[in-house]
């Protein structure tokens, strides 16, 4: 019984030890939310990202609890469309991120993006540390250097519990209805428009380099 019970305590003892080394062997992540308009088109782009391990379709900025589409889309309770990116800060930096949202996005445009208009559809960075709040303000001021006007993205502190995951028929909408996503982007006018901006920079990864990346 007491062999038994030796053998007993050391496997679990075994069991705890590699527990531990599993959990300091997994990669870090961070969380970033960009509100760049459609949030199905703002998803689509980053999937592309290296580092980016998920990316959630969802609602933020607002005063309303758990808001829904068809709220949100009424306006009136103040929420963005947003897409919650998770990633490896090991093999992408958020400074990284936020030159490839610039790029991804009309910056200028205060009234939402492409086809899509209000305020639910306007583009924002919200912040979830300190850091990135810093990180996202200098990006802002760099790409107003670049475009040589005010940029009308927000830039603004978040707590990540704020943030409400849209319906399911919204998650991964580019590959579940790829032929349908296609389509209203084309007819949204949102690469054409991005390219007259940004040129041969517009959506490309990796994004050009800036200070702090």
């Amino acid at each position: 019984m007491t062999v038994i019970r030796t053998l007993a305590l050391a496997l679990a003892a075994f069991a705890a030890a590699g527990g531990a080394a599993a959990a300091q062997e997994a990669p870090k992540t961070e969380a970033a939310i960009f509100a760049g308009g459609c949030f199905w088109c703002v998803e689509s782009d980053f999937d592309k990202v290296p580092g980016v391990l998920e990316t959630v379709s969802g609602y933020a900025g607002g005063h309303a609890p758990n808001p829904t589409y068809k709220q949100v889309s009424a306006g009136g309770t103040g929420h963005r469309e947003v897409v919650r990116v998770t990633f490896d800060p090991s093999k992408v930096s958020f400074p990284q991120l936020v030159s490839y949202f610039w790029r991804a996005v009309d910056p200028l445009d205060a009234g939402g993006q492409f086809c899509d208009r209000g305020e639910s559809y306007t583009t924002a960075i919200y912040a979830t540390s300190p850091e990135q709040l810093e990180q996202a303000r200098a990006g802002k001021a760099e790409a107003e250097r670049l475009l040589g006007k005010p940029v009308a993205t927000l830039v603004e502190p978040l707590d990540p519990k704020a943030f409400t995951a849209a319906e399911d028929y919204h998650q991964n909408y580019h590959q579940t209805n790829s032929l349908k996503y296609a389509y209203y982007r084309w007819g949204c006018g949102r690469d054409a428009r991005l390219e007259a901006l940004w040129g041969a920079a517009a959506g490309k990864w990796p994004p050009p380099a800036q200070p702090g990346s």
